[in-house]
């Protein structure tokens, strides 16, 4: 199949050997990052996704928090292998936070209160399609990159640290940067176990 959008999914893998080299400069991979989550789709164009770009120190600080959030719950013995994959996320050139409103979201709900109860829901499909839709420009970009939750636990120091506002909810942490190694081929389940084509 020919495609220009599906041979950029292809291209969209987890990555998570990561240097801080990027094949553009910092000014353009802000720029496409806000554009990928501009043109991602929301209920009622709600448009409630929020995203918190970091660069250089400023994301590893980030990570920093995320270190410290863990290091106080895992046991010291086992605390390497933790440490090492932070370390692997710093390593790279920077890393957008996604963060969901609620205040578009309490609106619709007193808007069109009949559907009150999906308006959450649908919340969540929105950060999902910012954050892939991120992704795969990013990828298609050259750039590498893989999604992370470490959300509750750096929460309210990272609020704290770059002034959010408390209607922010983090939901995601997408490490970026050159690709510092190969990506494993992906594997597939068999189409029949995930489709279902009638007509």
């Amino acid at each position: 199949m020919s495609n220009a959008f599906i041979t950029a999914a292809t291209r969209r893998r987890s990555q998570y050997a990561l240097s801080p080299e990027l094949p553009l400069s910092q000014a353009d991979t802000t720029a496409l990052i806000q554009e990928a989550v501009r043109q991602a789709p929301s209920s009622f164009n709600s448009q409630s996704s929020r995203a918190v770009i970091l660069f250089g120190d400023e994301s590893r600080k980030f990570w920093g928090f995320v270190k410290d959030a863990l290091r106080a719950i895992v046991p010291a013995d086992a605390f390497a292998p933790t440490e090492a994959k932070i370390d692997s996320f710093a390593a790279g050139a920077g890393t957008v936070l996604f963060y969901e409103d609620s205040v578009p979201v309490k609106a619709l709900q007193e808007q069109y209160p009949l559907y009150a109860d999906n308006f959450p829901v649908w919340s969540e499909h929105s950060t999902g399609m910012a954050q892939y839709a991120v992704w795969t420009a990013l990828a298609e970009a050259g750039i590498g990159a893989s999604l992370q939750h470490y959300n509750p636990l750096p929460d309210a120091a990272v609020a704290a640290e770059w002034n959010l506002p408390a209607t922010w909810t983090l939901r995601a942490q997408m490490p970026f940067g050159a690709h510092a190694g190969e990506i494993g081929a992906k594997t597939f389940i068999d189409d029949a176990m995930r489709f279902r084509v009638h007509g």
